[in-house]
């Protein structure tokens, strides 16, 4: 248990040198990536079919 709670810490530390090493820039580029993918109509269509499959 001990080892999983330190790699998990591990990986939680690498994260955030590398992303803070990428800035601001590159967390821009990523949010607009998510953003436009979001937007997409055709991924709006592929949520809008989920959404009345599960009622």
């Amino acid at each position: 248990m001990r080892f999983k709670t330190f790699l998990v810490l591990i990986v939680i530390a690498v994260a955030y040198v590398l992303g803070a090493r990428a800035g601001r820039e590159r967390y821009q580029q990523i949010v607009g990536a998510v953003t436009s993918f979001w937007n997409d109509p055709n991924v709006k269509k592929t949520r809008k079919k989920i959404k009345k499959a599960t009622r």
